[in-house]
C-alpha cells in the first residue's frame, strides 16, 4: 500500500502541473496519460483505480475575462443609511425584548448586546443571535426555531425582509417568541 502512495503523489503533481490546454479533456484521460508517463502498471485495483474513477473537473475552464455578474446598485442602501436603519432596528428590539423578559417566566432569559451583536437567550428554549452584515447591507438572524436568515431592507415595505419567503423580520420574531414563550409580543 505504501509503495503505491509515492507514484500517486507523482501522478497528482503531474496533473496539477500540467499546462492548461485549449481543448477540454476528462480527468480519466489525463490520469491514463499520466500513468503511462510514470510507467504505472497496476491500474485495475487499489488507490489508482479509485482516483481514476473520480472526476477532478466537471466543466470546461471558466473564461475569466467575462467579469462578474451585473449588480443592481439602485436597491442597495448606502452604508450610512444602512447603519442608521440597522442600529435603530437592533436597539428597538433590545428594548422590547427587555420589557418582554419582565413579563414572561422563562428560566435563563437573558439579553446581551455587544460588538453590534444582539443575543437573546431563552434558556433551554434556545438562543437568538441578530447582527449587522455591513458589506451585504443585511441583518442576519440565527433562530433556534427556524434557522438562519438574511434580511434585506425593503424600501416599499419599510421593513427588513427575507427575500426567499418574503417574511418580515419583526413578524417572524413575534410569531416565534409567542410560540416559544407562550405570550404574545409586539415588536412593530
Amino acid at each position: 500500500m505504501a509503495s503505491r502512495l509515492l507514484p500517486l503523489r507523482r501522478l497528482s503533481r503531474l496533473l496539477l502541473l500540467k499546462p492548461p490546454s485549449s481543448n477540454f479533456r476528462t480527468s480519466s484521460s489525463l490520469l491514463l496519460e499520466a500513468s503511462r508517463s510514470l510507467h504505472l502498471s497496476d491500474t485495475s485495483h487499489g488507490p489508482l483505480h479509485w482516483i481514476a474513477s473520480r472526476s477532478f473537473c466537471s466543466s470546461p475552464p471558466l473564461n475569466l475575462n467575462e467579469g462578474p455578474a451585473a449588480i443592481d446598485y439602485s436597491s442597495v442602501l448606502q452604508e450610512d443609511e444602512f447603519h442608521k436603519l440597522a442600529d435603530s432596528t437592533i436597539h428597538d428590539l433590545q428594548e422590547k425584548f427587555e420589557e418582554y423578559g419582565d413579563s414572561v417566566q422563562v428560566d435563563g432569559f437573558d439579553i446581551d448586546y455587544g460588538n453590534e451583536v444582539l443575543t437573546l437567550k431563552l434558556g433551554d428554549l434556545g438562543t437568538y443571535v441578530l447582527n449587522k452584515q455591513t458589506p451585504n447591507r443585511q441583518i442576519w438572524l440565527s433562530s433556534p426555531v427556524s434557522g438562519p436568515f438574511r434580511f434585506d431592507w425593503d424600501r416599499d415595505a419599510e421593513a427588513w425582509i427575507y427575500r426567499r419567503t418574503k417574511v418580515k423580520l419583526l413578524t417572524l420574531l413575534e410569531s416565534e417568541m409567542e410560540q416559544l414563550c407562550g405570550e404574545a409580543i409586539s415588536l412593530s
